[in-house]
């Protein structure tokens, strides 16, 4: 049996892999005597944030070691991000790699950052964690364009679509 919703969760991690890529290739042409901006810093530190999140839910799933020391980073170097994207990532897929649909519908609980403690499945995770990094990539663009530098364009629909002949060609 297929395992569908796995699939689909393996399927929005390549794009998600793919569109950091292109995120941090935009930061990284954005020209030096710009990057000194307080602009410029948000959007590193909105990229750690989310290297930091997914390091934060693989240590509550079970998957890393420990938690990440902060949730929200500060003064990442630029030079750094790519490879704590590359170690995030390959910690990710050696978590999704593996997992089953029945994975997925796996109930757990987790201590919040408050104290707290909550109960999710693991598809509910895998969902918040891939609108999250869409809404801070935004967030990302809306500052790399304020810096009058072009964005990475990570849409989706992007990534998906397969170039055909015009009908009637």
């Amino acid at each position: 049996m297929p395992e569908i919703l796995a699939d689909q969760y393996r399927r929005w991690f390549e794009y998600e892999r793919d569109s950091h890529r292109k995120v941090i290739q935009s930061l990284v042409a954005v020209p030096p005597e710009r990057r000194s901006s307080d602009t410029f810093r948000k959007s590193i530190e909105l990229m750690a944030h989310v290297i930091a999140a997914r390091w934060l839910w693989l240590f509550r799933l079970g998957a890393a070691a420990s938690a990440p020391a902060e949730l929200f980073p500060r003064n990442v170097a630029l030079e750094d991000l790519a490879s704590r994207f590359e170690n995030m990532e390959k910690a990710w897929a050696a978590y999704l790699g593996p997992l089953s649909d029945a994975d997925i519908a796996r109930v757990f609980e987790y201590r919040s950052l408050e104290g707290e403690w909550y109960r999710n499945t693991v598809q509910d995770i895998l969902a918040q964690l891939f609108g999250h990094s869409w809404y801070h990539r935004g967030q990302v663009a809306a500052l790399v364009r304020a810096l009058n530098c072009e964005p990475a364009v990570t849409d989706f629909l992007f990534w998906t679509r397969e170039a055909i002949p015009a009908p009637g060609a």
